[in-house]
């Protein structure tokens, strides 16, 4: 039974990520080495590995914020040449701007009319009251819930999540999980999350991948219905496998 939502409909937004040998050398460090990946539109896709493996660099460079050594990116059929303008990013730190209000955050950088995105951003992170709020005001769910809101502003066609969890308690992360789960399922756009935690990938994604060395390792599909259960043997059973993987107990798994 596939794990596919309602994201991929007929009218799916998502880009199409193709990379193809893709390096990344920062002088005589190879952090990318010949990474090929295919992500299709409407995808749901995790990235997890060991600190320093090359999962950041990846999402830098599907942004267009880093430019790779050598190797090709294709979205939607085109080469990528700097940013990607159809890109939007959510990092661990929420990087707003605290002598702004909430709205102020979220429109940043976008023009007048555009404030009637950001108030709708808002609503989807169920923050459409928070609008004049200041940043000192909000917790740090909140905070999150307003970076995500910026991020979704634009309705963007790929959202790259780097550890945008990772300094949450443990309930706002699961509610957050749940926030970036249900926007995604409504509004069809590619995502690809780099996160230490495999519990988390296998709850979110369609696909997790596991970088070592700089290499792509496992391409394990997750096939599961939404909303996930963590608590069923099926659960278990792929988050062991990418754990034993990831610790050097077992082979790659067949997918």
């Amino acid at each position: 039974m596939t794990s596919r939502s309602s994201a991929q409909s007929s009218t799916q937004v998502g880009a199409h990520l193709q990379i193809r040998n893709l390096y990344k050398s920062y002088g005589n460090s190879g952090v990318l080495k010949g990474i090929d990946l295919d992500i299709l539109p409407g995808e749901f896709v995790a990235v997890v590995g060991k600190s320093g493996c090359g999962k950041s660099t990846l999402l830098r460079l599907l942004s267009g914020l880093d430019i790779p050594t050598r190797g090709e990116i294709y979205n939607n059929g085109m080469p990528m040449y700097g940013l990607n303008r159809n890109a939007r990013v959510m990092f661990q730190d929420s990087r707003l701007l605290p002598w702004r209000r909430v709205l102020d955050n979220v429109t940043l950088g976008m023009k007048q009319q555009g404030k009637w995105r950001g108030q709708w951003a808002l609503q989807q992170v169920g923050l459409g009251d928070y609008a004049q709020r200041w940043i000192m005001q909000l917790s740090g769910g909140q905070r999150q819930r307003v970076a995500l809101a910026r991020a979704l502003a634009s309705q963007p066609r790929l959202l790259l999540l780097d550890e945008p969890l990772g300094a949450l308690d443990a309930l706002t992360r699961l509610e957050m999980q749940q926030l970036i789960r249900t926007i995604w399922q409504e509004q069809g756009f590619t995502a690809v999350l780099v996160t230490h935690d495999v519990e988390e990938a296998v709850y979110l994604a369609n696909r997790v991948l596991v970088i070592e060395n700089g290499q792509l390792r496992l391409n394990l599909s997750i096939d599961l219905m939404h909303p996930r259960n963590e608590g069923s043997p099926e659960f278990a059973s792929l988050k062991t496998q990418i754990l034993d993987f990831i610790l050097q107990r077992q082979p790659v798994p067949s997918t």
